[in-house]
């Protein structure tokens, strides 16, 4: 078994209208490693910004993001804890 591992997805959406309905899609597919999660919108920017905590495997974390990552405006960057030992 793969040790699950802790960290965080930062996303960035450039068109809400268009993506969020599969960002959201996504984010509920992986919804087993989503610990907790919070979005704004920044409409001076005209971006929206989601902040995604996960625990789960690097095999798990690395598909959510790239799905996520494979969206046209959607930026993804992810940080992951170091591993015990």
């Amino acid at each position: 078994m793969e040790e699950k591992r802790v960290g965080f997805v930062g996303i960035i959406v450039k068109d809400r209208k268009k993506d969020a309905a599969k960002v959201n899609e996504i984010l509920t597919e992986f919804g087993d490693i989503v610990v907790g999660r919070i979005g704004l919108p920044y409409r001076e920017r005209g971006v929206s910004v989601i902040a995604v905590i996960v625990d789960g495997s690097t095999n798990d974390i690395g598909s959510m993001t790239g799905k996520l990552g494979m969206l046209d405006d959607v930026t993804v960057k992810s940080a992951l804890a170091k591993q015990n030992g």
